[in-house]
Order: C-alpha cells, then sequence, then structure tokens
C-alpha cells in the first residue's frame, strides 16, 4: 500500500466561528476522527488529536500558534493519539486513567488498528501492528457543568456517558455550537465497545435533545444543524426504545 508523506497526512479547513477543521484524509472515513481547533482571545482550544500517527505540533502550525488546551471528548485511539504532544490535557475524571496508561486494549486499538483501516498509509516507520497511544497523564480533570474558558468563549463541559464512561460534549452557550465527541455524529453510532453502556447512553441523548443546537461539530463525519441534531437523536431514541 503507498505510505504518505507527512506534510501530506492532515487536511486543514478553517470554517466560521474561528473554528478549523483538522483531519486525516487517509483514514478511512468511519474510524477518521474529526479534530476541532478554536481560537479564543486568551488561548485555544483543541477537541481531540487524531491517531498520532503523524505529529500535530511538527506538521499543523496552527496548534503551536497560541497557549493552547487539548481536551479528550473520550480516550479512544483515534482520538488522543497526538495529546502527549500539548503540555496542557483535559479529560473527564472518569478516563483520567486511561489517558495516563494507555494500552491497546483500553483504547480499542486492538483490534480495529490494522491496514485495512487507512486507503494509505502513514510514513514510515509507522506499523499497525506496532502501533500504540502514548501515555499523557491530564493537567486538569474535568467533570460536568466544569468551564473551559478560552477568555472570550466560554465552553461548559457536558458528562456525556454512553459511548464510553468518560464522553463528554462542550457547549458555547453564546453562539449554540456543540463539540460532541463519540455521543452523537451523522453516521453508525456505536454502543457496544467493551465499556459502553445502553442505560446511560440513552440519558444522555435525553439531556442533549434539551439543549439549544444551532451547529454541531461530532467526533466523526460532516458537521450538521438544529434539524438534523434533534433528528438524529430522536430517531436513535425511538429506535432504542421501541
Amino acid at each position: 500500500m503507498q505510505r504518505i508523506r507527512p506534510e501530506d497526512w492532515y487536511s486543514v479547513r478553517r470554517l466560521d466561528d474561528d473554528v478549523t477543521a483538522i483531519s486525516e484524509p487517509y483514514i478511512q472515513e468511519f474510524y477518521r476522527c474529526n479534530v476541532w481547533h478554536i481560537r479564543g482571545r486568551a488561548r485555544d482550544m483543541l477537541v481531540d488529536s487524531g491517531m498520532g500517527v503523524v505529529s500535530l505540533r511538527e506538521w499543523v502550525p496552527l496548534v503551536t500558534e497560541r497557549e493552547l488546551i487539548a481536551v479528550a471528548s473520550h480516550t479512544h485511539f483515534d482520538h488522543i493519539g497526538c495529546h502527549h504532544e500539548f503540555e496542557c490535557r483535559a479529560v473527564h475524571s472518569a478516563e483520567a486513567d486511561l489517558l495516563a496508561n494507555p494500552t491497546r486494549e483500553n483504547t480499542l486499538a486492538d483490534p480495529y488498528v490494522t491496514d485495512e483501516i487507512f486507503d494509505a498509509l502513514p510514513p514510515e516507520p509507522y506499523c499497525s501492528k506496532c502501533y500504540a497511544v502514548k501515555k499523557a497523564p491530564a493537567t486538569r480533570i474535568l467533570e460536568d457543568g466544569d468551564v473551559i474558558d478560552l477568555g472570550d468563549r466560554q465552553f461548559e463541559v457536558i458528562h456525556t456517558p454512553g459511548h464510553s464512561p468518560g464522553g463528554i460534549a462542550l457547549y458555547e452557550k453564546a453562539t449554540e455550537i456543540l463539540f460532541s465527541g463519540d455521543i452523537v455524529y451523522d453516521g453508525p453510532l456505536i454502543e457496544d465497545t467493551y465499556h459502553s453502556d445502553l442505560t446511560d447512553y440513552i440519558a444522555s441523548m435525553e439531556r442533549l435533545l434539551t439543549l439549544p443546537v444551532r451547529l454541531v461539530h461530532g467526533g466523526h463525519f460532516p458537521s450538521f444543524g438544529r434539524e438534523r441534531y434533534r433528528q438524529l437523536i430522536r430517531g436513535w431514541l425511538d429506535e432504542k426504545q421501541k
């Protein structure tokens, strides 16, 4: 399989609201994490950090321009691979141990990370069988209701267990933007991992349905608006509560 040069590994796309979408286009869409960079007046925020097969700090200069907090929406391999590159790291308390002590099993790298999840491979010396997330102990532990303050922007931490115990979404009330992680996105949702919980998932979805949301930037697949947000959650809940 073809290998990609490190300088070509990431795509960077600036959106409205001082949000930049960073992605790894050579990972197949189902496994490809959306990495979100949010510009604030006092500091910036990174929501998730991809697989970590190519350095974000080295090849995406945007993430080194200013003081930055790297937030983990949860601790599966596709979301925290570059967290070790950042000095300031935040995660919900329920998954702090996973971020500090990742293994192939507890990050779901085993069994998902194989050459088959790529359309083209990362640069050498990448090896799927050798892949592992590096330790990145949190410098800030998050709980439900906490606020991440970027100076002129405030993001409320919403604990959304279900996909995983320490999953979080980040909500900016002023703009009604939600960074939803893997609890809801416009694609097949996963509720059968080793630490998923369907009862928690239902409760999280019911809670999210009450939020006034204008725009959702999810952990995977394209962003979407208010109507699609409500449609996705109601459809999922109707299916589970038959």
